[in-house]
């Protein structure tokens, strides 16, 4: 370890930069600064996670493990923010516990049960169960009449899928505008800025994702701008 001289004023008045370099060479101090400091993204993490059979604080424990992970993992110098660094990290540790919780919890289970019905692979299983789970709150959150159309077009309420011109005939709009409009939810939902927990569980949270998806959002932008959104 790296003898580092800490500031009189403690290291509040350090850059994160320095922090997390001095933390990875082992200063335990740095370390314990940097997890606190970041302490509340577990909390932000673990609410938009399924449980399943975990507690929530054997959760949060769990997701403390990976910020302590990410901390001593995070390069400063590629550019982005610790937190988008952090968050999957944050939530496949998590997602690990809870993928234990249900193994312990199946295994505890009546042996009758295993007999009459096999168990499908429980990894796949709960693996869907937490893709759903974050697919249905991402579409909860668009607003009232994307998110309508984006419910009848996948047929998410087990209802079958429905063409543009009866969702619009629904909504008493043209088939044309709700086609535009449904582009316009896919662009909201592929948004980093709303997708990261959905994009996480699927590992499609890279930095290139990222740019393509905010490639779209500024393709659509500059289509809407030039008069071609389908209004009317």
């Amino acid at each position: 370890m790296h003898n580092h001289v800490l500031p009189a004023d403690g290291l509040s008045g350090l850059p994160e930069a320095v922090l997390f370099r001095w933390a990875q060479a082992g200063c335990q101090t740095c370390l314990n600064h940097l997890t606190a400091h970041h302490r509340r993204l577990v909390v932000f993490v673990v609410r938009r996670q399924a449980l399943g059979k975990l507690s929530f604080e054997e959760a949060l424990q769990a997701g403390r493990i990976g910020l302590w992970q990410a901390v001593l993992g995070y390069d400063p110098q590629k550019g982005f923010a610790f937190s988008t660094y952090a968050y999957p990290a944050i939530a496949r540790r998590v997602w690990r516990a809870v993928k234990r919780a249900e193994r312990a919890d199946s295994t505890n289970a009546p042996a009758i049960f295993a007999e009459v019905w096999p168990a499908p692979d429980p990894e796949h299983a709960l693996q869907a169960r937490l893709v759903q789970t974050a697919l249905y709150e991402l579409v909860a959150r668009l607003p009232e009449r994307l998110r309508l159309i984006i419910i009848a077009r996948y047929g998410l309420t087990g209802k079958p899928p429905q063409f543009y011109g009866a969702i619009g005939a629904t909504l008493g709009l043209s088939g044309e505008r709700v086609r535009h409009l449904h582009e316009e939810a896919l662009v909201w939902l592929r948004h980093p800025a709303h997708s990261q927990q959905l994009r996480s569980l699927l590992e499609r949270h890279t930095v290139a994702d990222y740019e393509w998806a905010e490639q779209q959002a500024q393709r659509w932008l500059r289509r809407r701008r030039g008069g071609h959104d389908g209004s009317g």
